[in-house]
């Protein structure tokens, strides 16, 4: 293994399969995540590794079984969630300020809505689950409106036709962030056809990213948290810690 000094480089290589970003966390507010698919077990677990050396918690998405028993191997107190398949190591500092809620049209979309929800929350950020409020029973959403409205960025994860996230963004003034998935028959093309409906949405500011990227849209959902964060005053007992 070959290590650079970080402090004075911007990254550090990991032989010749790994160039980590060191800086990303400092620049950007979270640190630099692992896609772990097409990597191997020992790859996977040396990133990881190296990157929780550095910043004591690191995360990957895409990540199997066999990734995890490698990185468990190393450090014991690696977790992984079959369910999201997120493999990861301790968490960045619980931030009080700021309130994320993950809403899923059906259970079938549960896989990439853990995903946004434990990258989230790995993030150090406060966010509540809202599952199977799909439109096909729209009373099951309807019930829940004060909750949403309370919430200061909205995630919603629906694949079929991708109704779901339109329906929100007609009810909340919070920013929504549109996430289509791959569930569906067959001329939901994979996820596609709730794509292109997100993206066509009359609910004028909807944000949308890539099918099955819950990933994405909770780093999306991070930097506007941060934004909201920068904007509130210290209370006195922050004030104090901070001096």
């Amino acid at each position: 293994m070959t290590s650079v000094d970080n402090r004075h480089r911007p990254y550090e290589q990991i032989d010749e399969f790994a160039r980590l970003d060191m800086q990303r966390l400092a620049r950007q507010g979270m640190p630099e995540f692992v896609y772990a698919a097409s990597k191997t077990p020992e790859q996977v677990a040396s990133i990881m590794e190296k990157l929780v050396e550095r910043h004591r918690c690191a995360l990957a998405s895409h990540a199997t079984p066999d990734h995890a028993q490698a990185l468990q191997s190393r450090i014991e107190s690696a977790q992984y969630d079959a369910v999201s398949r997120l493999l990861s190591v301790g968490c960045l500092p619980a931030q009080p300020v700021g309130a994320a809620i993950v809403v899923a049209a059906g259970t079938s979309d549960l896989p990439v809505a853990e995903e946004a929800f434990g990258v989230l929350a790995f993030l150090g950020n406060q966010v509540r689950r809202l599952y199977d409020v799909g439109v096909s029973g729209v009373h099951r959403l309807l019930a829940h409106v004060d909750e949403l409205n309370q919430a200061d960025v909205l995630i919603v994860v629906a694949g079929m036709e991708g109704a779901l996230p339109t329906l929100v963004g007609g009810l909340v003034a919070a920013p929504v962030i549109a996430v289509p998935t791959s569930v569906g028959y067959g001329a939901s093309f994979g996820g596609l056809a709730a794509l292109l409906a997100m993206l066509n949405s009359c609910a004028a500011g909807l944000t949308v990213v890539n099918i099955d990227n819950g990933l994405g849209a909770a780093a999306a959902a991070h930097r506007m948290l941060q934004r909201i964060r920068q904007t509130q005053p210290y209370t006195a007992d922050e004030e104090e810690a901070r001096s």
